[in-house]
């Protein structure tokens, strides 16, 4: 193998262990959390968006195939049901997708790995719509720091962190994509960037940029940069709890999919 297909493929084994640990990290908190209430709606709106990204991430390291291992394991956690013939607890199906990545994650370990077993590409960025790679970059680092902080249960910083990256990916939007939807639209003068957070949200909106989810954001999401203090911290006194900076992932999340629809 030649010395630069090398590196690509190195550099690809670590990019999807990465990936892989960050899941396994969100699913532990997840099992953890609906463990103790089981019902609790938004948790169960993050163990779906957590079980796509899985499915995602699975889809790549199989080469798109469901006839690959790795496919069907997957496939098989969430199907295969408990004894007794009822159906798998989230908590059951939980640990199962976690053994899935964990296999997947000492596969990736293995020095005999196939071609498909270890891609020479990077899984491909949640920012695919966004063209500048260093933005891009910035972002999936950002995305990552917002996912660790919330596990850590760390809620205001990954609040921010959130907000910060969905109104940089509106603003990139409206920027690039929608002078001409935004000529018939009654807004403030000025540069964009200078619009307020829940301006550029409206204007995105109204521009059908995006759907209406950021309709869920808590009012502290929306008005977080009103809530700064100098030192780019929260105002004392502000609460942020852990379902907002879950909701705010969430938005994010629906957000990037009005945006990179073939994602």
């Amino acid at each position: 193998m030649a010395d630069d297909d090398l590196i690509a493929r190195t550099a690809a084994i670590d990019a999807y262990r990465h990936r892989l640990e960050h899941l396994q990290a969100w699913g532990r908190h997840l099992r953890e959390t609906l463990a103790n209430a089981p019902q609790s709606s938004p948790d169960l709106l993050s163990l779906g968006v957590w079980q796509r990204e899985c499915a995602a991430t699975v889809s790549q390291l199989s080469g798109g195939s469901k006839a690959h291992w790795l496919s069907q394991s997957f496939s098989n956690a969430l199907l295969v049901p408990v004894a007794g013939g009822e159906s798998a607890s989230v908590v059951a199906i939980i640990d199962r997708l976690l053994e899935v990545l964990d296999t997947a994650g000492r596969s990736l370990s293995d020095a005999e790995l196939t071609a498909v077993d270890a891609p020479s590409q990077p899984p491909p960025s949640r920012f695919a719509n966004i063209e500048n790679a260093a933005l891009r970059a910035s972002l999936e680092r950002a995305y990552l720091d917002g996912l660790e902080a919330f596990e850590r249960g760390e809620s205001a910083f990954a609040l921010m962190t959130f907000c910060s990256i969905l109104e940089t990916v509106i603003t990139y939007a409206l920027e690039a994509h929608g002078p001409d939807r935004l000529a018939a639209l009654e807004l403030p003068e000025g540069p964009i960037a200078t619009w307020s957070f829940a301006t550029r949200i409206a204007a995105a909106e109204e521009a059908g940029l995006i759907s209406r989810g950021c309709a869920r954001l808590p009012p502290v999401a929306r008005e977080y940069r009103d809530r700064l203090d100098a030192t780019g911290g929260l105002i004392t006194g502000d609460v942020v709890s852990l379902r907002d900076a879950r909701l705010a992932s969430d938005v994010l999340h629906v957000i990037l999919r009005d945006l990179s629809p073939g994602r």
